[in-house]
C-alpha cells in the first residue's frame, strides 16, 4: 500500500517528468540536551561570532539524521527523494535531529542509476527540471553563532546615541556567508554547479545561541558551465521556469545585515512619544536608514559579480538583544543567459498550484509535521 507525504498535484506533475510517488522515509539522530549544555556555557560566548563545536555537533546531527532517511529511501527500492526538510525537535532532555521526505521511482525512459534527494515540493520540481535543472542532492549549510558579551558591551555604549553598531553588523553578516558558502562547498562535493529552491531559517539553539541553516537542491544544467562557486538561488519553481523563458539564469543568493541600537535619547523619544498619536520622527529615520543600508550593501554586491539585477528582493527585521534591531536582506542576483531554456512551451495549472492545509491545532506540532510531509519553506 502507497503512503506517500506527495499531494495529487505533486503526483501529476511528477508523472509528468516520468516519475512516480513512494512512501514517506524519516530518519533521524538523538542527542543529549546535558552536552549541548556544557558546550554553551564556556567563554566562547564571550567574543561573539561562530560556536564551531555547536556547528559542528549541528551539523553531524542533521547529517546523520538525512543519511538515515536515505538508507530507508533506498532499502524500500526508491531512485530518489524529494520534499526533503531537516528539522530539530526537543523532547524532555533530549535533542531530536529529523530529516523527512517522500521517496520517489522513476519510469520509463529516464535513466535509474543515480539516486536523487531535493528539497523542493513535487511541484517545484518539475518547474525546475522543465527548466533544465537536474536534481542530484539535498544540500545544507549552517553555522551556530553568538552575539557575545563583548558585543554587548560596544552595543550598550552606542546605545547612547543610537545608529549602527559596526561590529555586530560586520559579525552578523559574515556568519550569513559563512552558511551559504558551506551550502556551496556541499553542491560542489555532489557535481552540482548550481543551488536551487534555497531556503532559510534562523533558529534558536541553547542560551544565547542561534543557528543560521541554509538548505536547497544541487542541480546541474549543461547551459551554466563550470563556474568556481556553484550559481545559487532561492526563487520558487515557476520563478525560475519564468527566468529561464526569459533567457535569465540565477547567479546568486545574496545577503545583506544592518544592526542597528535604538538609542538611549530614542528610546526616551519614544517612551514620551507613544502618550500621543503621531508619527516617532526619530524611530521612522533610524529604521529607514538600517533598510537602506541592506539594500545598498545588496546593490553593491550584485555589482561586483556582474549581475543584470536581483529579483525577489525580501527585507526582514526582528528586535535582538540591548535594544537592537537586525534587518535582514535576502535576492537572487541574474543575468543573461540565451542559452538557457524550457522543455514546456507553458506551465500546467498544477505545477502553480500551492497545496493548502486542511488540518489545524494548538495542541500539537501539527503545522510544522504537515509541512515536513509536503516539503514546505522553512521559516525566514
Amino acid at each position: 500500500m502507497l503512503i506517500t507525504g506527495l499531494s495529487g498535484n505533486e503526483i501529476w506533475c511528477l508523472a509528468k517528468k516520468e516519475i512516480a510517488p513512494g512512501g514517506v522515509v524519516v530518519g533521524n539522530s538523538v542527542y543529549s540536551q546535558g552536552l549541548v549544555r556544557g558546550l554553551t556555557t564556556g567563554l566562547k560566548t564571550m567574543a561573539g561570532g561562530e560556536l564551531t563545536e555547536i556547528t559542528q555537533l549541528i551539523t553531524e546531527g542533521r547529517h546523520a539524521a538525512l543519511l538515515r532517511m536515505e538508507t530507508e529511501a533506498r532499502e524500500q527500492g526508491a531512485d530518489g527523494l524529494t520534499g526533503v526538510v531537516t528539522e530539530i525537535k526537543r523532547i524532555n532532555s533530549l535533542i531530536e535531529f529529523l530529516a523527512v521526505g517522500s521517496a520517489i521511482k522513476r519510469s520509463g525512459s529516464i535513466p535509474t542509476d543515480r539516486f536523487f534527494s531535493s528539497a523542493c515540493t513535487g511541484q517545484d520540481l518539475y518547474c525546475q527540471m522543465d527548466a533544465g535543472y537536474q536534481p542530484l542532492h539535498f544540500v545544507m549549510g549552517n553555522i551556530a553563532y553568538a552575539l557575545g558579551i563583548g558585543g554587548g558591551i560596544w552595543a550598550a555604549l552606542k546605545t547612547m546615541s543610537g545608529g549602527e553598531v559596526d561590529s555586530i553588523s560586520g559579525m552578523v553578516n559574515n556568519t550569513r556567508h559563512q552558511a551559504l558558502e558551506r551550502l556551496e562547498e556541499e553542491a560542489k562535493k555532489a557535481g552540482a554547479n548550481c543551488v536551487v529552491d534555497i531556503k532559510t531559517s534562523i533558529l534558536p539553539f541553547g542560551p544565547g545561541v542561534k543557528e543560521m541553516v541554509l538548505v536547497g537542491t544541487a542541480s546541474h544544467n549543461p547551459h551554466l558551465g563550470n563556474p568556481e562557486r556553484p550559481y545559487t538561488s532561492e526563487l520558487t519553481g515557476e520563478e525560475l521556469w519564468n527566468l529561464t523563458d526569459l533567457g535569465y539564469q540565477p547567479l546568486r543568493l545574496l545577503m545583506a545585515s544592518s544592526v542597528f541600537a535604538l538609542g538611549i535619547g530614542g528610546g526616551i523619544k519614544t517612551f514620551f512619544s507613544s502618550f500621543a498619536r503621531g508619527e516617532v520622527d526619530s524611530m521612522t529615520k533610524l529604521i529607514y536608514q538600517a533598510r537602506e543600508n541592506c539594500v545598498n550593501r545588496i546593490r553593491k554586491e550584485a555589482d561586483e559579480i556582474g549581475a543584470a539585477g536581483v529579483l525577489d528582493l525580501k527585507l526582514f527585521m526582528h528586535e535582538m538583544m540591548g535594544g537592537m534591531i537586525e534587518i535582514l536582506a535576502i535576492g537572487t542576483a541574474f543575468r543573461k543567459n540565451q542559452a538557457v531554456a524550457n522543455a514546456s512551451a507553458l506551465l500546467p495549472p498544477q505545477a502553480i498550484i500551492r497545496d493548502r492545509s486542511t488540518f489545524f491545532s494548538s495542541d500539537l506540532d501539527q503545522p510544522s509535521l504537515a509541512q515536513s510531509l509536503k516539503g514546505g519553506s522553512l521559516e525566514k
